[in-house]
């Protein structure tokens, strides 16, 4: 009976959503973390189930041509848990993804013949993330979390965050009552430190408000306001949405879950001065930043609310919509409702393939389709992939 901590030869056979990769150990199927398609290694079980095993190549017997030496000491098994893929050529890393993303569609949504590229963002492996949480151990030194653990890592410094944060001395000094560190560096130049304890948060260094840049504007925001981790991402997103709703003068757009409010801002002057856009958000702190960012844009109404009650209680028929979901996605009765409203052509926005393809099965069993799909390696030398799909009726 195999045990964790054994020791197995396993071939590696494909790629699985998650940064893992799947192979089979007398006929059990085997996720294999550090591992890549086409090799043979030796892998320490860390996890038993009934029905399969999870563990960590800690020896490469047949190496793929794929396989570079991972950049950060601590992206190996048993240690930081943040980074699924350093160990993958970046070229590499974007077909990881894109075979991730296929293999989802096909078989959470039965889609077989959309074509899937996973693009590069500008500015590298390392250095891109401009947000950093760390969590903090019982002894008050600050780490990041181990693979599938609540176990904290002690670091140095992360080689994915940007080069300012990595100048901070967060995980040198001591975090008494302190829960996680979360650390910013903004698009305006602006760093902020906070201590968060429970669901307080007191910022320690640096602006409570940040300054960001995206979409032609200038914003500011709280520091602790959901922004995408990525500087190059915000603009990305926002001129893929364009391009793929094609919005026109005077039409109502919808934007879902609309955070600070970064698609309303690129809508509300392509629709124009007789269309309007209505952003649903339920954080109080970003629906108080939208507030605050788009007063100039007197075409836009934002609404405190959960996206299913707001949808229950009935807005005015939209003729675009965005959604972006959290991680978990919109979920089947937000997409029914958003079908029901019967607008012509929905934007997507996704960083979770899963759930991404369940709501894509969601809207294909209401009569429609994925006309078109765009990906992004929004988050490299991890597993997630951000991507954004024209959904549109039949």
């Amino acid at each position: 009976m195999t045990e964790v901590g054994d020791r197995l030869e396993v071939d590696i056979e494909a790629v699985a959503h998650g940064g893992i990769c799947v192979g089979r150990y007398q006929g059990m199927v085997v996720f294999v973390r550090h591992a890549l398609p086409g090799e043979r290694v030796v892998a320490e079980v860390t996890e038993v189930r009934r029905a399969y095993l999870r563990a960590d190549a800690v020896d490469v017997l047949s190496p793929s041509p794929d396989r570079v030496s991972a950049p950060c000491p601590y992206a190996r098994p048993g240690a930081c848990g943040g980074c699924d893929l350093q160990h993958v050529a970046a070229e590499a890393q974007r077909e990881w993804k894109a075979a991730v993303l296929r293999e989802q569609l096909a078989r959470l949504s039965g889609l077989t013949d959309i074509e899937v590229r996973v693009e590069a963002l500008p500015g590298g492996l390392l250095g891109w993330r401009s947000r950093v949480r760390y969590a903090v151990a019982l002894d008050g030194r600050a780490g990041l979390l181990g693979h599938r653990s609540h176990e904290v890592v002690p670091i140095g410094q992360c080689l994915i965050a940007h080069p300012t944060l990595r100048e901070l001395d967060v995980t040198a000094r001591e975090w008494p009552d302190t829960d996680a560190v979360e650390v910013v560096a903004s698009s305006g130049g602006d760093v902020t430190v906070t201590a968060v304890r429970g669901k307080a948060a007191h910022v320690v260094d640096g602006p409570a408000r940040v300054r960001e840049r995206a979409v032609g504007r200038e914003w500011t925001i709280d520091a602790g306001t959901f922004w995408q981790g990525h500087p190059a991402a915000p603009d990305t997103y926002a001129e893929a949405v364009l391009e793929l709703l094609g919005p026109r003068a005077g039409e109502h757009a919808w934007d879902l879950y609309g955070g600070a409010g970064l698609f309303a801002a690129a809508l509300a002057p392509a629709v124009g001065p007789q269309g309007t856009v209505t952003l649903v958000e339920a954080d109080a702190g970003a629906v108080a930043d939208a507030k605050a960012n788009l007063a100039d844009l007197p075409n836009i109404r934002v609404i405190r609310a959960k996206v299913d009650a707001a949808l229950r209680r009935g807005l005015r028929r939209p003729d675009l919509v965005v959604l972006d979901p959290p991680r978990s996605g919109a979920g089947a009765a937000v997409v029914r409702a958003v079908v029901a409203a019967r607008p012509r052509a929905v934007a997507y926005v996704a960083c979770d393939p899963a759930a991404f393809a369940r709501d894509v099965r969601t809207f294909r069993d209401a009569g429609w389709r994925l006309a078109l799909l765009r990906a992004w390696d929004s988050y490299p030398m991890t597993h997630h992939v951000e991507c954004v799909g024209l959904l549109v009726h039949q």
